[in-house]
Formats: C-alpha cells, sequence, structure tokens
C-alpha cells in the first residue's frame, strides 16, 4: 500500500453519502501526499452532472450513488466506485492514482461496484445501468 493519507473528509462525506443520501456524489483528489474532497454533488443532481467534474487531463476518483429500476420493477441503488485515470493526464500521477486506489477504497465501506475509466465512453451511463444490474 502506498502513504497515501486519507483526509477525515473523505470517510465522513461517503458516510453521509451511503447513510443520510445528502450527496449524489463525490469527487476526491490527491493532492500532495493526501487524498481530499474535491467537490460534492447535491441528492438531485445526476450522472451528467457528475461526469461533467471530473477533468479531461487528470486523474481522480469519483463515488457516485446510482438509483436504477430493476425488471422486477424494484427501485435499488448502488454505490459506484469509479478510478478515473483519463490517457492524459501525467503518467506519473496516473502511478500515483493507481498505487493509492485500493487502499483509499478500503476506508470508503459500502461500495459495491468498481469502474476503471480511462476516456468517457468507459463510464457511460449505459456501462453504469449494465453493470448495476
Amino acid at each position: 500500500a502506498s502513504g497515501m493519507a486519507v483526509d477525515e473528509e473523505c470517510k465522513i462525506k461517503f458516510q453521509d453519502l451511503k447513510a443520510r443520501r445528502n450527496y449524489r456524489f463525490i469527487v476526491f483528489k490527491i493532492e500532495g501526499q493526501q487524498v481530499m474532497v474535491e467537490k460534492v454533488g447535491d441528492p438531485d443532481q445526476g450522472y451528467d452532472d457528475f461526469a461533467a467534474s471530473l477533468p479531461s487531463d487528470e486523474c481522480r476518483y469519483g463515488v457516485f450513488d446510482f438509483d436504477f429500476t430493476t425488471d422486477e420493477n424494484c427501485q435499488k441503488s448502488k454505490i459506484f466506485f469509479i478510478a478515473w485515470s483519463p490517457d492524459t493526464s501525467n503518467v506519473r500521477m496516473k502511478m500515483v492514482y493507481a498505487s493509492s486506489k485500493d487502499r483509499f477504497k478500503k476506508e470508503l465501506e459500502g461500495i459495491q461496484v468498481e469502474l476503471q475509466a480511462t476516456d468517457p465512453t468507459e463510464m457511460s451511463i449505459d456501462i453504469i445501468k449494465a453493470r448495476a444490474i
């Protein structure tokens, strides 16, 4: 595991998303030697808002609370963890994010689906829906 510290706010905001549904999504950024909360999305924001808050040329971690209806017409939600690592981002940062991911994910209990994406097509809403069911 890398020596990346996780800011306490990351865990608090994640608990709020999971337990209270105060947020639709959270975007995390590695700053210095620590994972920080960069942005949170209001409950009424959608997946497009989440995708738009990921920079096109920098790595991020994201958590998205995805609501969906099953074929049996049941309302469900799943918490997605998305490791965003665009091809255009700095190679060193890609390595830092890749080596810190598992340790950071362990800090966030309750993640149900993990997705790795290097461009927006790899995390399209269709892929999210397919992975949720």
